[in-house]
């Protein structure tokens, strides 16, 4: 079933997300598209109810006050002007109802849907590759294609060494056995970890693990026959932070126009359309495990940059031990969904302390727990002190190497959410 759709037209409005999220939010579909859209374009947008034309202070492109195309002031569809404070949800109630007659048919069971067939239509009888890192929008990725096309998908899982306690064993366990996937698995771990060896500069380890990866991709997809498309966990954020004409780009992502031109796939990109919120929900739909749902932000490198300084294996098994402890405990403490990331981190030094009665020369565990709403800035989580008291106890007991136990209490700025 297509859900009816409202336009969200960027004509320089810093607002056009929120704007797009709260007509969402009132179970209208709505994207956000640049202000040039061409006839061609508006028509390969699926039942168009309406536009709501975002103006703002970005609203100059090229020296020139950007006005919407032709294409929608002739189309005859109905449009809200916006300028300045965001419309409330009472403002855009008449015009998407009443003027624009929109049913609010937009919910993750009709889009699941609607994406499958899509999938098909795209896909046919050919073959689809997709690179499964275990996070939440690969994942959600790998569940949707599955659902379309079945075994006509293989996902290739890299194991580098430096993924958290039990996350490769999560990743077989419900893509190999319990969705029945063809899964690649591949134990990287040795060839990652030697080409990591004395290497402390954090810019020198991500680009290491970042080229060594594609590489171990690259090798798993040449052994492979027929694979015609490429799979992505593009998500809407993705695109918008990659900017538009009258959108400033905040970051660029590797999957928006990073891709080399001379690419041999065809991509299927099924989230490309949701927030990472609604890319959740879209998992639980689809009916994949709570914790991998919810996983939490988790940097591509992994514990490659947690395990500050030149990675040793001992050092990095304390880090994945230290962190196993500690989300276990916040999560006994309810504090899951709650806290927005925690984590262990482990530096290159040592300080003294006593175990058994002898001297310990061993090193210190930094616990690192924020709130934040975009990422750009971020407050710390002040915890509970029994709490802390007992991930002390349980860190210094049960993890060999690890003596001591400090909370970072730095919120961003200064500081940065990870420590590399």
């Amino acid at each position: 079933m297509q859900q009816d759709m409202i336009v969200v037209i960027d004509l320089g409005s810093e607002n056009t997300t929120r704007i797009a999220r709260d007509i969402r939010a009132l179970g209208v579909y709505s994207e956000i598209h640049p202000h040039d859209l061409t006839a061609e374009q508006l028509a390969a947008l699926p039942n168009v109810r309406g536009f709501v034309f975002a103006k703002g202070p970005n609203r100059a492109y090229e020296g020139q006050i950007v006005e919407p195309s032709a294409a929608m002031t002739d189309s005859g569809l109905p449009a809200m002007v916006t300028e300045g404070p965001v419309p409330t949800l009472d403002e855009l109630k008449p015009f998407i109802f009443d003027t624009c007659k929109a049913s609010p048919n937009w919910n993750m069971e009709n889009f699941i849907a609607d994406q499958v067939e899509l999938i098909r239509r795209q896909v046919g009888d050919r073959k689809v590759l997709l690179a499964l890192s275990g996070g939440v929008d690969s994942s959600v990725v790998a569940a949707m294609l599955i659902r379309a096309i079945g075994k006509q998908l293989t996902c290739v899982h890299v194991n580098h060494g430096l993924l958290r306690k039990g996350e490769p064993e999560q990743v077989v366990n419900v893509f190999g056995k319990e969705l029945g996937a063809n899964l690649v698995y591949v134990d990287a771990t040795d060839r990652f970890l030697d080409k990591l060896a004395g290497v402390a500069d954090p810019e020198q380890k991500r680009k290491i693990i970042g080229a060594e990866f594609i590489r171990v991709f690259e090798e798993e997809a040449r052994k492979l026959d027929g694979i015609a498309f490429l799979g992505q966990g593009t998500i809407y954020p993705d695109i918008i932070e990659s900017g538009t004409k009258t959108v400033k780009c905040v970051k660029s992502h590797h999957n928006v126009g990073g891709l080399p031109e001379d690419l041999q796939f065809e991509l299927v990109e099924p989230l490309k359309m949701l927030f990472k919120d609604e890319v959740r929900a879209c998992g639980v739909a689809l009916g994949l495990p709570e914790a991998m749902v919810y996983r939490q932000p988790f940097p591509g490198p992994g514990l490659g940059v947690r395990c500050l300084g030149a990675i040793t294996r001992d050092r990095l098994e304390a880090l994945r031990e230290s962190d196993a402890i500690l989300r276990e405990e916040f999560d006994k403490a309810g504090l899951r969904g709650k806290v927005w990331q925690y984590f262990t981190a482990i530096p290159d030094i040592r300080s003294v302390g006593v175990r058994d009665g002898k001297r310990a020369f061993e090193w210190p565990c930094i616990i690192r727990a924020v709130n934040t709403v975009d990422a750009m800035t971020a407050s710390v989580e002040r915890l509970d002190w029994e709490l802390m008291e007992r991930i002390t106890a349980r860190i210094t007991a049960e993890v060999p190497g690890i003596n001591r136990v400090l909370v970072d209490i730095t919120p961003k700025p200064t500081g940065t959410i990870e420590w590399e």
